[in-house]
């Protein structure tokens, strides 16, 4: 079965979503590009995308991090992986503040 991934193959993938307003959202999305993809991939992420959709109302953004394991996701700690890590100006920027994310298992890919 092939991950689509170069080398460490992934098992896990890590769901975090955001919704903001039109007036932020480029704004946002360069702050996230910039300080929040990037260091995941720092911590071990195996492979990051974030997506954007601009809506009538707002705007939402959808960061998907790959994995190789639950302990990978977590930096060796015993915390939930389902846990939020907010950075510094999300709430500058987010509607409402995600208290959670969703980890998913990778049964299959190609």
């Amino acid at each position: 079965m092939s991950d689509g991934f170069e080398g460490e193959k992934a098992k896990f993938v890590r769901v975090w979503r955001g919704r903001t307003s039109h007036d932020k959202a480029d704004a946002c999305e360069t702050y996230w590009l910039q300080n929040g993809v990037e260091p995941l991939k720092k911590r071990g992420a195996i492979s990051v995308q974030m997506l954007r959709q601009d809506g009538p109302l707002e705007t939402e953004f959808v960061t998907f991090s790959y994995w190789g394991s639950l302990e990978a996701m977590t930096g060796g700690s015993e915390s939930d992986p389902t846990d939020t890590h907010h950075l510094d100006r999300d709430a500058e920027f987010l509607l409402e503040l995600p208290k959670k994310v969703q980890v998913l298992k990778i049964l299959a890919s190609g």
